[in-house]
């Protein structure tokens, strides 16, 4: 518990920083965008690589990817069906919806949480590549279709491949599986780039809670609330009877699975509501309102698993 407790304190201090920093206008208005793109680009990349390079292939296949991935699925059919039910939105806002309650912030909140809570960055490979190679081609596709009226299947197929935290974790677990040494020149200096992820996407998250005010639109407030809900309880716990019971996951990797699966909705739910138009006030509240409860469920979780 104290590792647990270390970690978050480290986490919430980087946070405040960048809190402080954003409400001084330190950087100017855009210093925020520019942290989580260098961090996507460079930083996230180089850090997963490393850490999967030299990472026992089994934790990237192992249970704890597999039930939280499930989680994930359990979880987004749940509120398919009760916003079907009583919502009665359209298939494109509902799609939003359901990413908003299910698909999990890896890129940016999960690494340093796995880093500095989990202990090892590693564990969010898994369910991060499954989201972006499977989950978000199917999102897409929807929203393509019932948007546009049309599919670009070719965006569809590209996205993943565009992605470099996917190209940087495939290349990880490639050199991991063949049993490869990167020289150590190379190692070094992805290893010096990759130390600068955590801080980065902290400061560029603290920094984006300044002037933040959710649940204003009340056409929205029901949607927003339910999959806030779904995301930081609902999913959590799917993931924990998933583990528990279905995979028989026990200890640190039961801890795990709940952790993952407690994460913050992602930022992309909105990129992809504001591309298509849809949903745009659903997704900013969801994933404002998940990151910041997502801490103290995170910490609950701690408490009971540890």
């Amino acid at each position: 518990m104290l590792g647990v407790l270390t970690g978050f304190g480290i986490i919430a201090f980087v946070i405040a920083v960048g809190y402080v920093v954003g409400r001084m206008g330190v950087g100017g208005p855009q210093a925020g965008y520019v942290l989580n793109r260098i961090a996507f680009f460079v930083t996230n990349p180089a850090l997963l690589f490393t850490v999967l390079a030299g990472e026992d292939i089994r934790t990237v296949i192992s249970g704890v990817g597999l039930a939280a991935n499930l989680a994930a699925v359990v979880t987004g059919l749940i509120f398919l069906v009760l916003s079907r039910l009583f919502f009665r939105r359209p298939a494109a806002r509902t799609t939003i919806g359901v990413l908003s309650s299910s698909y999990s912030n890896f890129n940016n909140i999960g690494i340093p949480v796995a880093s500095y809570v989990l202990g090892n960055a590693a564990y969010v490979a898994p369910v991060m590549l499954v989201q972006l190679i499977v989950f978000a081609p199917i999102a897409l596709t929807v929203l393509d279709v019932t948007s546009r009226g049309r599919v670009s299947v070719r965006d569809i197929l590209l996205n993943p491949v565009r992605n470099p935290m996917i190209i940087a974790s495939v290349a990880g677990v490639v050199v991991a599986a063949c049993g490869w040494t990167i020289p150590d020149p190379v190692d070094q200096a992805f290893t010096l780039l990759g130390g600068a992820a955590v801080p980065v996407v902290l400061m560029a998250f603290g920094m984006s809670l300044h002037g933040s005010a959710p649940l204003k639109a009340a056409g929205a407030r029901a949607e927003v609330i339910v999959s806030t809900l779904f995301k930081v309880i609902l999913m959590p716990a799917i993931g924990w009877a998933v583990a528990r019971y279905g995979f028989h996951v026990t200890g640190h990797a039961l801890f795990v699975t709940v952790v993952l699966c407690a994460l913050p909705a992602a930022q992309n739910v909105y990129n992809f509501a504001a591309r298509y138009e849809r949903g745009e006030i659903v997704a900013r509240d969801a994933v404002l309102l998940t990151t910041i409860l997502s801490v103290p469920a995170v910490f609950v979780v701690a408490l009971l698993l540890t």
